[in-house]
């Protein structure tokens, strides 16, 4: 067995193989760049060497300086992890030269499916069965049109060698195909140097399942069934789930069969994913489902494979990398209950889903189920990597039990300030088409309305106004907590027991102001009208207000609210979302303050463009300001009619919420 291993990696990945090598008494080496100076995953290392700045290519996509920190600290292997260095060929060839033991697949077999047209190509030739489609070396427009015609519209134009959605393009119309095509060859060129393209017929309801596969040195190679992918925001995976839905017999032997034929036509060795595409629109069924690509190494989702089978993947790597032969034989590796994966992201989705960055200040995950992390309380967030913060995993008897059990997790997640998307991930799972099975990539774009989560708002504001209101109907019979409805503080005078029973104020939502009306039924019963909703709002009696849950009804629909302000200000989780609130007295200073038009920056960046100056009139929805933040410009534009107070300067680099330009009304 090997004695110690280099993670070539970092974050929630190096955790994530650091924990089975400790198990099995491996000492464990990290590599760091100076952003992950305080990293978990340094800290949980038994080693750590410094390799480069922040940026990846200067340090975790150098292979020359984790190749020397592996010949410094004497490491006698390196694990690639997933992403960065994985799946480069030539990389894998300088840890055999330099006499480390490479912990994947040869070199050979990453470059034989590095490339989709020739994985393609070699895949008929195995007897794979792959989309219709044209893999042909005759890139010349006129050729790309006539084969486009013959595969019939829609069309998927993909880049060769690209991946995550990059030089992907659908195009419905024959008059739409040349811009496609050039839009799809710019993005190839740019972000893989590689302009080259293949065609597909485009699956009206395309379904994303893959096998798990793995291979020893012994030329033995097994499945470990497979896993749906079919959860994707613009072709990224979202939620992960072992069993496919709908999986018959049938249709499961046809696509493992494949699977094994195209890990065999590679010689593959160790841990590796062939994806097929599916044809969801009558069902699975064999003879619709087609071969993708090929990912070899480790994926994300390997998780859920693990729980249903009972299989540690990282340690079958280890063991297959010192030249053992796969501890299971194919009958012995069983299938039990279905698991769930739910990758939590930092990351807006009320905000266009735009990454969130900085300290997490306060980071709670749920309990009694896997949890997957790089991340901690007190932690940061960098713009220089992926925003992944951490991975939640279920596994139950039932796939309802599963859908059931992530969702209840995901709404127990407490991330702040960094922005998480947990409140999405909850509604997607607790979504009906979802729940029944019903899935397919567009989901979430088709079902966009009912995830963004905007409609909630006004439910959350209910349930905080009346949370907040049944601990001042107490208050004065226990310890004293500071409530807005009460003279003590900030609130209103007059709402007492024996008083008259109804109130108003305003409460602010991250930020954002609405007017706030109660009228009290009883001690916890009220009616609120709040951000333009109408709500009865029941909080269950005896429940504390400070740091621990409160079960609330708004309408019937029954949720738990956490409140926490030590240390902080007014913080409510609810639902997975993270909301800061503040209390204003119903006045016109309030009144200003809902009228403000400042333009805040909704993440950390630099100012490119000033479209106008102070003293000019803007109409509603007109830029004001351009900020370019995460390789992305976001234009800021006026909420109303008025005319500009102050903007920024151009050039200003600026961090996030900070106020960019000052529109009036007027």
């Amino acid at each position: 067995m090997l004695k110690s291993v280099l993670v070539a990696n970092r974050g929630e990945i190096a955790c994530r193989v650091f924990r089975t090598a400790k198990r099995m008494g491996i000492r464990t080496i990290a590599v760091y760049s100076e952003a992950d100076a305080n990293a978990l995953h340094v800290r949980e290392a038994d080693e750590a060497v410094l390799i480069g700045p922040a940026a990846a290519r200067e340090s975790y996509l150098d292979g020359a300086k984790v190749l020397a920190a592996a010949k410094a600290t004497g490491a006698e292997a390196i694990h690639p992890g997933y992403g960065f260095l994985s799946e480069n060929a030539d990389f894998a060839e300088a840890v055999a030269a330099a006499g480390l033991i490479w912990i994947g697949p040869d070199p050979s077999s990453i470059r034989a499916m590095g490339l989709k047209d020739a994985a393609k190509a070699l895949m008929i030739q195995a007897g794979v069965p792959v989309t219709p489609g044209y893999q042909g070396a005759d890139q010349s427009e006129e050729t790309l049109t006539a084969e486009a015609a013959r595969i019939g519209y829609p069309v998927l134009i993909k880049a060769v060698a690209g991946g995550g959605g990059k030089g992907m393009k659908r195009v419905d119309d024959p008059a739409d195909f040349a811009a496609g095509l050039a839009s799809a060859k710019r993005e190839g060129a740019a972000a893989f140097g590689d302009d080259r393209v293949l065609i597909e017929r485009y699956i009206t309801r395309p379904r994303h399942i893959e096998v798990q596969v793995f291979g020893d040195k012994h030329g033995e190679v097994v499945h470990l069934y497979e896993r749906d992918c079919s959860l994707q925001r613009r072709h990224q995976k979202v939620i992960e789930e072992a069993p496919a839905p709908g999986m018959s017999d049938d249709v499961r032997a046809a696509v493992t069969g494949a699977a094994i034929k195209a890990a065999r036509a590679v010689n593959y060795v160790g841990a590796g994913t062939i994806e097929f595409i599916a044809d969801a629109s009558d069902g699975l069924k064999a003879d619709g489902v087609w071969f993708m690509e090929m990912n070899t190494r480790l994926q994300v989702e390997h998780p859920v494979t693990e729980s249903v089978t009972g299989v540690d993947l990282v340690e079958w790597q280890f063991r297959v990398a010192a030249g053992e032969p796969i501890p299971l034989k194919q009958d012995e590796i069983q299938l039990n209950g279905w698991a769930m994966e739910a990758r939590l992201y930092a990351e807006d989705p009320a905000n266009g889903f735009l990454p969130s960055i900085g300290k997490l200040e306060h980071f709670v995950m749920p309990e009694g189920i896997r949890v997957d992390t790089g991340v901690e309380q007190g932690g940061e967030v960098s713009q220089f990597y992926d925003p992944m913060i951490a991975k939640l995993i279920v596994h139950e008897d039932t796939r309802e039990a599963a859908a059931a059990r992530l969702a209840e997790a995901a709404g127990e997640v407490e991330v702040w300030p960094v922005k998480a998307n947990a409140g999405f991930l909850k509604r997607c799972l607790e979504h009906p088409r979802f729940v029944a099975g019903d899935v397919d990539t567009g989901f979430i774009a088709t079902e966009e309305a009912d995830l963004s989560g905007r409609a909630d708002k006004p439910s959350l504001a209910a349930a905080v106004v009346g949370l907040l209101a049944s601990h001042t109907r107490w208050a004065e019979y226990s310890s004293y907590e500071p409530s807005p409805w009460d003279s003590k503080g900030e609130g209103l005078f007059g709402f007492r027991l024996n008083a008259p029973n109804t109130a108003a104020a305003v409460v602010s939502i991250n930020g954002e102001q609405c007017a706030a009306r109660l009228k009290a039924r009883n001690w916890y019963d009220f009616d609120v009208a709040v951000c333009d909703g109408n709500f009865v709002v029941e909080v269950q009696p005896g429940s504390s207000l400070r740091d621990i849950g409160s079960r609330i009804d708004v309408n019937g629909r029954d949720s738990q609210v956490r409140f926490r302000n030590a240390d902080m200000p007014d913080l409510v989780f609810r639902n997975g979302e993270a909301f800061e609130i503040g209390w204003f007295r119903a006045s016109g200073q309030v009144a200003a303050v809902i009228a403000d038009g400042s333009l805040r920056a909704p993440m950390p960046g630099k100012i490119v463009a000033t479209p106008v100056k102070a003293g000019d009139a803007v109409t509603k929805g007109q830029p004001v300001v351009v900020l370019e933040a995460m390789k992305m410009e976001h234009a800021l534009t006026a909420p109303f009619d008025g005319v500009v107070e102050s903007v920024a300067s151009l050039g200003d680099q600026v961090v996030e919420a900070a106020v960019l330009a000052v529109v009036k009304a007027g």
